[in-house]
């Protein structure tokens, strides 16, 4: 029974290990999947550069800087302090499509914008020879 109980404890204390976050780490992740530079997040936090670096290579952060940063990337605290990789590119691959995105709809032409380019091509040779006859009539 003491063997199985110390499996047991072994098998909790590494899953407990192995949920511990890297919260600098998972600033950088986050920070990257956003998009967002490190200067791009000093400036939104008031510090510099190298502040931030020194700030993503902590195991822990202090709880009030974590809100400021969690603020500055608009992302809940808790994103930070249980970021997962994993589940985090999973949810990304499995709920983006290609609707998703609202600029997609910007580009849902419902005209073909050739048939446009040769409508103007038209017009535009139309008023050209309208002008040339009048060109040609003023000249007489």
């Amino acid at each position: 029974m003491k063997g199985k109980m110390c499996i047991l404890v072994a098998l909790n204390l590494f899953t407990m290990a192995e949920k511990q976050v890297h919260e600098g780490r998972a600033v950088k992740r986050i920070r990257e999947i956003l998009g967002k530079k490190q200067p791009e997040l000093a400036a939104d936090l008031g510090i510099t550069q190298q502040a931030v670096s020194l700030l993503e290579a902590k195991e822990t952060i202090d709880p009030a800087i974590l809100e400021d940063v969690a603020k500055a990337l608009k992302v809940p605290v808790d994103a930070i302090k249980n970021f997962n990789e994993d589940a985090t590119i999973s949810i990304i691959a499995n709920t983006f499509n290609a609707d998703s995105a609202a600029y997609v709809e910007n580009y849902k032409c419902s005209f073909n914008p050739i048939d446009k380019v040769v409508e103007l091509y038209e017009r535009l040779l139309k008023e050209k020879d309208v002008l040339i006859e009048q060109l040609s009539k003023g000249s007489k």
